[in-house]
């Protein structure tokens, strides 16, 4: 029913003052648990997740109780898997879990802050010490209609907040730093704090910045900006250089995100929630050293914005020596209509179909494709969904996990 209404035009305006009665309400409801806590928000297109992360085991082994509630996962000690696809809950689910968070006596929140939830009002009464800011780039169109409404949605984090750290190499920034009360820059290329000596090897990236030596265990040159942001949140709240190095050492991983499935198979297997062009363009950057052929596995969701269904198809074209188009979370709409898009941007870019081109919409049997198809030494990307548990069709939710499928299917190889 709530797909049906927000078909119709000015839907998602008409609902505001809902959201905003409902988002104060659950403050008053659980006692404003938000200003217990000093808050850290990270809001962007892409890398939030894995910012948030860094930010959250850096300060945890560094001493400082702190809680996380990401796309992924929430909690302090033991955290819980995030089960709706949705980033930043509704403001009772929100408020709720950050009373929760001040119930086991944490000092800091580690937030993923976005769009929706700005523009929705499910941060109303979240006092901000810190927002980061990772990047922009086309995404949530159907939700914003332009680029401009999308960024303006995210501004509204760099105003309440007492300090932001912003990505200097993206253009965005410009408009964020007029919005910001006080801020420092970072980047690679532009900002006032830059990395330097950057290395990226498979299983991470390597850099310097000022007198600390940064190493991940995550691979992507975009976790050198991930990684940054959250070294200099760390020297803003005051811990030392060693606290910095060791915390961001310590996070093996981010579940879904660039996660190498290894089961003893010749060829390299990846999951990754990328799913909207930068995110494709920037894993598909971050595997350009791999010498074997390329093999990637995506399809788009339904009820989201058209329009980049064929950009998507284009990028896997060309970065990809075989593309296999499958379903995503299609809800009520046609996956065979969400899949022709995709393969008319990757025909456009000279992929065949039955060549080096495939539809396969049972997401499973594509994922075994892909792995069929693989050879010694070569790569296989399954992209798209990541950490999710459940995949959304027409008739409801139904269990599935790209990580869990991609192990099952190879050990089956045995």
């Amino acid at each position: 029913m709530k797909a049906l209404l927000r078909k119709f035009p000015l839907y998602n305006k008409a609902v505001l003052p809902y959201h905003y009665t409902q988002s104060i309400a659950a403050n008053v409801k659980t006692g404003f648990p938000a200003h217990k806590l000093r808050v850290i928000g990270v809001t962007g297109t892409n890398g939030k997740t894995t910012t948030c992360f860094m930010i959250w085991k850096m300060l945890n082994r560094a001493g400082h109780k702190t809680g996380l509630m990401t796309t992924v996962a929430y909690g302090v000690d033991k955290l819980k898997p995030e089960l709706n696809h949705m980033t930043t809950v509704d403001a009772i689910t929100l408020n709720n879990r950050i009373r929760e968070i001040v119930n086991q006596k944490a000092e800091f929140l580690v937030l993923e802050v976005t769009s929706h939830a700005l523009a929705e009002f499910r941060t109303l009464g979240i006092p901000f010490e810190i927002a980061v800011f990772t990047n922009l780039t086309h995404d949530h169109l159907d939700y914003h209609k332009t680029i401009n409404n999308y960024r303006k949605a995210k501004g509204k984090l760099f105003k309440k907040a007492k300090f932001s750290i912003l990505n200097a190499d993206d253009p965005a920034t410009k408009y964020y730093a007029g919005l910001a009360r006080n801020y420092i820059t970072y980047g690679i290329n532009n900002g006032k704090n830059r990395a330097k000596n950057v290395k990226l090897t498979v299983s991470g990236v390597n850099y310097s910045y000022d007198d600390i030596n940064i190493e991940t265990n995550i691979p992507g040159k975009f976790n050198v900006y991930n990684s940054l942001a959250a070294v200099l949140v760390g020297k803003k709240l005051g811990l030392t250089n060693e606290q910095i190095e060791s915390g961001i050492k310590a996070l093996d991983n981010v579940e879904g995100r660039m996660n190498i499935i290894d089961k003893g198979q010749p060829f390299t297997v990846i999951v990754d929630y990328a799913h909207a062009p930068d995110a494709l363009e920037k894993v598909f950057e971050s595997v350009r050293e791999h010498k074997g052929k390329i093999i990637s596995v995506h399809g788009g969701a339904g009820q989201r914005d058209p329009s980049t269904r064929p950009i998507r198809g284009a990028i896997l074209a060309k970065y990809s020596d075989i593309v296999i188009i499958t379903e995503d979370d299609s809800r009520d709409e046609d996956p065979e209509k969400i899949a022709a898009a995709f393969i008319k941007g990757a025909e456009k870019h000279g992929k065949v179909l039955g060549k080096d081109l495939y539809k396969e919409l049972d997401r499973e049997k594509a994922i075994k494709l892909a792995l069929d198809k693989a050879g010694k030494g070569d790569l296989v990307l399954i992209l798209g969904k990541g950490h999710e548990k459940t995949i959304l069709r027409a008739d409801g939710p139904h269990d599935f996990n790209d990580i869990e499928v991609a192990e099952k299917l190879l050990k089956s190889r045995n």
